[in-house]
């Protein structure tokens, strides 16, 4: 199997996935978060230019990005890093995580 297509796989797996969990719960999003604020900001909004804004971004995507995290399908400069702190979270986590940083102003 080709790498677009396994790719695309694991993205729709991933969205699929997403789609099957419950609504993330903003509060409990919030309390979790703070091991994310030490990378990307108390407010989800990074200093440092190599840590992306998580603030404002959409909930499936920041869902899809973490499960991606996750399951180690995602790569990247950072990536070993976001793997061990993905890899520890529950999907209601995940959910949780999505639905606070969505929820969030974006540029703080």
């Amino acid at each position: 199997m080709n790498r677009s297509v396994k790719t695309f796989l694991v993205g729709v797996t991933a969205l699929l996935a997403v789609n099957a969990w419950a609504e993330g719960d903003v509060e409990a999003g919030k309390a979790k978060s703070a091991v994310c604020a030490a990378c990307h900001g108390a407010n989800g909004v990074s200093a440092v230019a190599i840590y992306p804004n998580l603030a404002g971004q959409k909930q499936a995507y920041l869902a899809n990005v973490l499960a991606a995290y996750k399951s180690q399908e995602r790569k990247g400069a950072n990536a070993a890093v976001m793997w061990g702190v993905a890899g520890g979270l529950s999907e209601q986590d995940i959910a949780n995580l999505a639905a606070y940083y969505s929820s969030l102003p974006a540029g703080g």
